[in-house]
């Protein structure tokens, strides 16, 4: 059988089984409210950095959660819009493609760019994997991240999920702001965050351009507030939020926050 195999393990999170699931037991620890939400904003870095705050997005879907997770996360090599349809490999076994939702995307499907050491997607599953097992992935990797692309891939959703009367819940993987000072990052981030939790993607590009904020998934998270919308999404709620300075010490740090759509 044809995989994508985990390209990360070992770099951005533990290769090892035991001590991976060691790792996401701790961060689960902290207990977060069930919110059901249409969608999730959750952080991509090494879980030494964000894996606390990406399990504080997942914290908050019911574990039994058993339909699909639409994970949409930026391409940080500059490949086009595409979608995988193939099962992928995490250290804790393998999650099932929702083959049929995939296809019914109607993009490109592009496994070679899936198998590039891409970051934003595959930091994901190893969270779905251990506190859903039973659910299964539609991954898009999101190359152009204009407003435009935003509108086409979320109608794209829509049609999809309409056609497949799946259950789904979308993932919008991005951090916020890049080695700024601390200061600096909060201060900014809170302005994309803030057009974020009002579910006004538009406000959010304006802020992004027009503030020079250096969030490298704008567009899944566009992506997901107009999909989300569209199905009946109300408003964001903030879980949580920190930078890599909280682990490191560093004066310039990385943003991280997880947001439920609900």
């Amino acid at each position: 059988m044809e995989i994508r195999n985990c390209r990360m393990a070992g770099m951005f999170y533990p290769k090892e089984p035991g001590h991976l699931e060691q790792v996401l037991e701790m961060f689960f620890k902290t207990k977060t409210d069930r919110l059901h939400p249409l969608g999730i904003v959750v952080p991509h870095a090494g879980y030494p950095y964000s894996g606390a705050v990406a399990a504080r997005g997942y914290g908050c879907i019911d574990p039994g959660f058993s339909g699909t997770f639409i994970v949409i996360g930026p391409s940080h090599r500059g490949y086009r819009t595409c979608v995988s349809t193939l099962p992928w490999e995490t250290p804790l076994g393998i999650i099932t493609n929702d083959e049929r939702l995939s296809l019914a995307l109607e993009i490109p499907v592009d496994e070679d760019a899936h198998q590039e050491d891409e970051n934003s997607l595959e930091t994901q599953m190893p969270f779905i994997k251990y506190r859903f097992p039973r659910a299964r992935i539609t991954p898009i990797l999101m190359g152009d991240q204009s407003p435009e692309e935003a509108e086409r891939l979320s109608g794209r959703i829509l049609s999809a999920l309409q056609k497949t009367k799946k259950e789904a819940i979308i993932v919008a993987s991005s951090d916020f702001s890049h080695y700024i000072p601390r200061s600096e990052a909060e201060k900014l981030d809170s302005k994309a965050i803030e057009a974020i939790l009002s579910l006004d993607s538009d406000e959010l590009y304006q802020r992004i351009t027009k503030l020079g904020i250096s969030a490298c998934g704008y567009g899944p998270i566009a992506t997901m507030i107009r999909a989300t919308s569209d199905l009946g999404a109300e408003k964001g709620i903030l879980l949580s939020y920190m930078t890599s300075g909280d682990v490191t010490g560093d004066p310039e740090v990385v943003g991280y926050a997880a947001i439920a759509v609900v």
